[in-house]
């Protein structure tokens, strides 16, 4: 049996920072064990082939949501990435931080060393952003490359311009002392190829010795000795594939995600109770919130068919794909170097005092039944809006004690009367910035929800009827302290009740935060590092609240 200081499990945007940071130290032994295959897929690396990633089950988990009581019945379609860098290599691209709100409600949480002032160094440290950035917020010394958006379309322009003619300022760095406004989305492609995670930070180490990689490695179980976790069994090569086990002298660290953490942890014998007894499963150690507490982004998108313009749905089939192709091949740049989500927004319902509750964003393209995945042959653009701090929680729960059968993933979206209000309020806005100024030479007719829906119930129903996830979920093994009767990790992580098993990825975070989860989850996985490794703590960035638009 081999025996490694350090196991991860899960070689997403987590899993692949924690190896890096870990295996600097030469004297320690890393092993990442990831389900998934390599990150060979081409489409992994061209940044418009994030629709053709979305439903290869090669590299994605393809999991779909249950029903919930305001998805019209309908199951939602959930991608997670299952291959080196997770889901940072089948994602938008998207950089987005969050607010400086979110994080400093971690730390009133009973979360000490979480607060914006805490985490701000560990942004930093991970980025290399190319581009205009107080040096205050922004890093230019690290890893990941963050860069502006090169390529410009006039709806694009104009709806920008809707947004300023209607009160919303301009904000060149959304990443920077404050979100609001509205701009160009940064994202992580260099030279119009992705960067993820595997590329930025595991791909360098993989040339140390005492890091090792193992793909289509499946883990199935959590070794335990009492309350301590001293290893994992896993299957090579899926159901059919031989079951193997590899132990920890130091310590196992989950970075499975949202939805792999908490199924693996139940599966061992961890978790609720009665939810282990239902499926058979010894109990080992019992943690009443492992799997409870998810939240997601909830985003109905408005779509808008379009006249007098070319849009991405008519350059991306016949001859002028070729055109596109023989442009990225050669030059790396034009419509295939782009991110699909091309303008942010963020702004406030009006329900929610202090930082703004809305996040919309902008792409001059549409698809079919309003869902990312499949453009439309007709002429169109989107909007999608969500509420960015949802009070709504569901859960995940392993379904059987087979570990090759999907957890059972129910979201609960807009089962809270806030984020019903708000996500009406943010169909609104996106109606509004649509329907006039410097669009009304471009627009056409309202395509979804429809010139017919005007109350607030038709939009919430039409909300329910369409509405999606924007693949951010978090929260399912969450940060806090032994007081609170559902959390599942200290403020080291370290899982509650248990030795050397600690929870390293998006499922920590006590609440959703107000932006993708990408840039946030590695900022956790580097800041883990550096409690795992017992190192100082990088320095707080004590920064003063700017104003709007400053």
């Amino acid at each position: 049996m081999d025996t490694f200081d350090y196991v991860i499990v899960g070689a997403g945007s987590a899993g692949c920072v924690l190896a890096n940071r870990l295996s600097e130290d030469p004297n320690v032994s890393v092993c990442i064990l990831e389900a998934g295959p390599a990150d060979w897929h081409p489409y992994i690396h061209l940044p418009a082939g994030f629709i053709k990633t979305f439903y290869n089950s090669s590299i994605n988990w393809c999991y779909q949501q249950a029903p919930g009581p305001f998805t019209n019945g309908r199951n939602i379609y959930s991608p997670r990435g299952k291959t080196l860098g997770g889901s940072s290599s089948i994602n938008g691209h998207i950089y987005n931080r969050g607010q400086r709100h979110d994080f400093d409600i971690w730390g009133q949480l009973g979360n000490s060393g979480w607060g914006y002032a805490d985490i701000l160094p560990y942004f930093k440290r991970l980025e290399r952003r190319i581009g205009d950035g107080d040096p205050t917020y922004r890093g230019r010394d690290g890893a990941l490359t963050v860069t502006d958006i090169d390529w410009r379309h006039p709806l694009c322009d104009a709806f920008i311009e809707s947004a300023v003619a209607h009160g919303i300022p301009r904000n060149g760095d959304y990443n920077g002392g404050i979100q609001e406004g509205i701009s160009y989305a940064q994202r992580t492609i260099q030279n119009g190829r992705r960067v993820s995670a595997a590329t930025a930070f595991l791909n360098p180490a993989k040339k140390r010795p005492n890091l090792t990689v193992r793909t289509n490695a499946h883990a199935t179980k959590i070794l335990l000795e009492g309350k301590r976790a001293v290893g994992v069994a896993y299957s090579r090569g899926g159901r059919s594939g031989s079951p193997l086990e590899i132990k920890a002298r130091r310590e196992v660290i989950l970075s499975g995600g949202t939805y792999n953490s908490p199924q693996l942890l139940q599966l061992s014998g961890i978790g609720p109770v009665a939810l282990l007894q239902s499926l058979g499963i010894q109990v080992q150690h019992a943690l009443a919130g492992v799997g409870e507490g998810l939240q997601d982004h909830y985003a109905p998108r408005t779509v808008i068919r379009v006249k007098n313009i070319e849009t991405i749905n008519e350059r991306v089939r016949g001859f002028k794909l070729m055109t596109e192709a023989a442009r990225w091949a050669f030059q790396r740049k034009g419509l295939l170097a782009v991110s699909p989500t091309l303008v942010y927004c963020f702004w406030h319902s009006g329900l929610s005092a202090g930082s703004s509750d809305l996040q919309l964003t902008f792409t001059p393209a549409s698809y079919k039944e309003g869902v990312q995945g499949q453009l439309e042959d007709e002429p169109g653009m989107t909007v999608a809006s969500w509420q960015q701090r949802p009070e709504s929680r569901g859960y995940v729960h392993a379904q059987s004690a087979d570990p090759f059968v999907d957890p059972i993933i129910q979201t609960n979206y807009l089962t809270h009367d806030l984020d019903r209000r708000t996500v009406v309020e943010g169909m609104k806005l996106a109606r509004k910035l649509l329907s006039g100024g410097p669009l009304a030479h471009y627009y056409l007719r309202e395509d979804f929800p429809g010139p017919d829906v005007r109350s607030d119930d038709e939009l919430l129903a039409a909300a329910t009827q369409r509405g999606q996830t924007t693949f951010h979920p978090g929260c399912s093994c969450r940060m806090g302290p032994q007081a609170d009767p559902l959390a599942v990790v200290d403020d080291q992580l370290r899982v509650h009740g248990m030795e050397g098993l600690r929870v390293v990825d998006a499922s920590i975070m006590p609440r959703m935060i107000s932006a993708n989860l990408n840039a946030a989850t590695m900022m956790i996985a580097d800041k883990a590092s550096d409690m795992i490794r017992s190192r100082v703590p990088l320095p707080a960035v004590v920064t003063a609240e700017p104003l709007l638009g400053q």
